[in-house]
């Protein structure tokens, strides 16, 4: 995007990636359809990046910005029923191929195989297949990611690079990810890739309707996702964090504890969760899997349980399975240009600054967005300057 905005503007532009290909992350983003941005209107949407969201460009770019985008390059956008907008292709691939394709003819040279290592003096260094290459530049723009699926170049590789130079890195953490939980043997065997649908999960003042699943290791899915920067940092914080499911959002405790009250005694307890509250599986191994201090055999107990199932997270997954990072440059060390403080003529831009926000299209919208803004930035600095 930072190449697209510099493009035509009298200055050469050349894209530098580690990859053999570039778009490897949007690619895999794309996997099971693109999820480009949300519906929601622009001050809603903003909220989502918390503190950081002043700070993102998010006004220059827009939500309504990313659909007309795509639609310039023959990729028309729906809105889906959760309000995520998606290519009507769904693909990522024909829009990567339809951008790469205008960025060349634009006189964008790209250049596959590069792999930044840090600076000599003014220059850049990189570790090529055919050694070491040293490339001095009017300005640059690094975009290098965040730490999360380094296998397809995004390795975090900068938090140790960039204090050298006076530009200060937030520790890179795990987001919208998974968490891993203390199951029995017979919990992960049996139930591991099983859905828990149609439940809510609480944490704090925090509560969503949704879907997970349960993992050999723990639980991961959408809903774990949009509770997963509040459950780390309480894991950081504290130690400890438990999200409350309610394994029947659509019955009241009341009505619950009257209709396992019917159940005759002495009926076992996998019956009378099917029977009385309509559990079975892995909402019913879940119960049994966390008793707590509850007496089951109580049916005003057993509904509380139901309705309130504590499920306590051990540690988020390693951030090379997570869906996104947390952490990065400090938003600090950047000034409203997108410029390092410690270096001028060092933009930067994307995951690799110190932001997060929940899947939904918020990922990609800001990364575009900041992409724009740090090369709008990029341009006013390198015509202020005296020639």
């Amino acid at each position: 995007m930072a190449a697209e905005t510099l493009m035509g503007r009298g200055h050469g532009v050349t894209v530098y990636d580690s990859m053999p290909s570039v778009g490897r992350k949007f690619l895999l983003a794309g996997k099971s359809g693109l999820n480009l941005t949300h519906s929601e209107d622009e001050a809603r949407f903003a909220a989502r990046f918390g503190a950081a969201g002043e700070r993102l460009g998010l006004g220059g770019f827009p939500p309504q910005a990313v659909r007309d985008w795509a639609q310039g390059l023959g990729s028309p956008t729906f809105t889906g029923t959760s309000g995520r907008v998606f290519p009507v292709a769904m693909k990522a691939s024909p829009l990567l191929r339809a951008w790469l394709a205008r960025l060349t003819e634009g006189g964008v040279a790209i250049r596959p195989r590069h792999r930044w290592t840090g600076f000599d003096g003014a220059a850049l260094r990189f570790e090529t297949r055919d050694g070491e290459r040293l490339v001095e530049a009017d300005a640059v723009l690094l975009a290098l990611g965040g730490g999360s699926w380094p296998r397809l170049g995004s390795d975090g590789a900068f938090a140790g690079i960039l204090p050298a130079e006076g530009i200060e890195v937030a520790p890179l953490r795990p987001a919208n990810c998974g968490f891993d939980v203390a199951w029995s043997p017979l919990m992960a065997e049996r139930f591991a890739g099983a859905p828990v649908k149609s439940v809510v999960a609480r944490f704090g003042e925090t509560a969503l309707q949704g879907e997970f699943v349960v993992s050999a290791t723990g639980i991961e899915g959408s809903l774990v996702y949009a509770h997963a920067a509040a459950l780390r940092d309480a894991l950081e914080a504290r130690g400890k964090a438990e999200l409350l499911l309610d394994l029947a959002p659509g019955r009241t405790r009341e009505a619950l504890a009257k209709a396992l009250s019917r159940q005759k005694a002495g009926t076992s307890l996998a019956n009378r969760l099917r029977k009385g509250a309509g559990l079975s599986g892995v909402k019913a191994a879940l119960l049994r899997e966390f008793p707590g201090s509850q007496d089951l055999r109580d049916p005003q107990a057993l509904a509380a349980h139901i309705k309130a199932l504590p499920l306590p997270v051990a540690a988020p997954r390693p951030i090379a399975e997570a869906i996104s990072s947390a952490g990065g440059v400090r938003l600090g060390a950047i000034d409203a240009r997108f410029m390092a403080r410690a270096r001028p003529g060092l933009f930067l831009a994307g995951e690799m600054l110190d932001w997060e926000a929940p899947t939904g299209g918020y990922l990609l919208t800001a990364c575009f967005a900041t992409g724009r803004a740090a090369a709008l930035g990029l341009l006013e600095w390198l015509e202020s300057r005296p020639r």
